[in-house]
């Protein structure tokens, strides 16, 4: 089969690999979409995925083509979305619950091989059937999805917040609808990229800019969210917060990425920080959800490419350029 194939930091090609074997609690699944997300870009950096070569790829939903042995409620021929989490189930973490935390933490296109190929294998119970109602193609948005659904699950949001997000890529959008659907009283996003920040208009934030400096809030906001992962956006937010309000750390930074707090202004006004990480309990209900249209897929996936353009895939991503950018094989 073809796959993509991190072979190094910086390089990354598409090659003839193996065709997959499912273990006995295994599926295979012929990949029909597969997105690009800012832990690819950390992959292709060395980080996060423990060893190279890996074929990247945790967000993608096919068909089902090959079941192991002891696969009795997935059958050839349904149509999936991968759950690509994959926990221990015996550390302190797991054992409370928390496997997003776990001390042996592995994914599907992170730590083994992903959806960036025309096969991929998965366990069985990491895969959620797809209604019949909906495109295969458009289901690789679960997965972020469930990311988003896991962070407001962090922030226990109340009725009525002021909620500010900077970043207007796909995981900065799909907090910014999960806002309105989940009782704030306004969501404005910043982004320094127009043609994104436009994209957050059209799907009904209260107001965009580049800067909150352009924007009349002078007590803060209840609650600010990073999508970014930059340095000076999550420097900005932390300053942004209301008293009582909440910064939830959503964007994924790069390792040496650090930030200035004032433990004093968190003391006296009760600031919470906090982090969200990746799926928790939370990609059935991402499904559910996207079943419902609470997505729109022809606003959120900008760029269709073949898999044999993977690199020029990656390279259109890490520029900026688009919004969710999916593989196709």
């Amino acid at each position: 089969m073809r796959a993509a194939i991190v072979e190094a930091p910086g390089r990354v090609v598409v090659t003839t690999v193996p065709d997959p074997t499912p273990g006995p609690r295994d599926v295979v699944v012929a990949v029909a979409s597969c997105g690009l997300c800012g832990t690819d870009l950390h992959i292709l950096q060395g980080e996060f995925a423990p060893t190279l070569p890996i074929v990247p790829g945790h967000e993608f939903a096919g068909e089902v083509v090959g079941i192991g042995k002891d696969v009795t409620e997935l059958a050839v021929g349904d149509l999936v979305a991968v759950d690509p989490s994959l926990h221990c189930h015996e550390c302190r973490y797991c054992r409370s619950g928390r496997g997003n935390l776990c001390d042996n933490w592995a994914a599907i296109g992170v730590t083994v091989p992903g959806g960036a190929a025309e096969y991929a294998v998965a366990p069985a119970a990491n895969c959620v059937r797809l209604p019949g109602h909906l495109d295969v193609k458009d289901a690789a948005l679960i997965e972020p999805l469930s990311c988003a659904v896991r962070g407001y699950d962090v922030l226990s949001n109340t009725l009525g917040a002021e909620v500010l997000i900077y970043g207007s890529g796909t995981m900065g959008l799909m907090m910014l609808e999960l806002a309105k659907r989940t009782g704030a009283a306004g969501v404005d996003v910043l982004d320094v990229n127009p043609d994104r920040l436009a994209t957050a208009g059209v799907l009904g934030c209260s107001r965009t800019a580049a800067s909150a400096d352009e924007l009349d809030r002078p007590g803060g906001w209840d609650v600010v969210i990073d999508a970014t992962g930059n340095a000076k956006a999550i420097q900005d937010g932390l300053g942004r917060v209301a008293k009582g309000g909440t910064f939830l750390q959503f964007g994924v930074a790069d390792y040496a990425t650090t930030a200035v707090i004032e433990p004093y202004r968190i003391y006296n006004q009760e600031i919470t920080i906090t982090g969200s990480m990746a799926v928790l309990h939370s990609y059935e209900r991402a499904a559910a959800l996207f079943a419902t249209g609470v997505l729109d897929p022809a606003v959120f996936i900008s760029d269709r490419l073949p898999l044999e353009q993977y690199p020029q895939a990656i390279d259109r991503f890490r520029a900026g350029q688009g919004r969710k950018i999916v593989v196709e094989p």
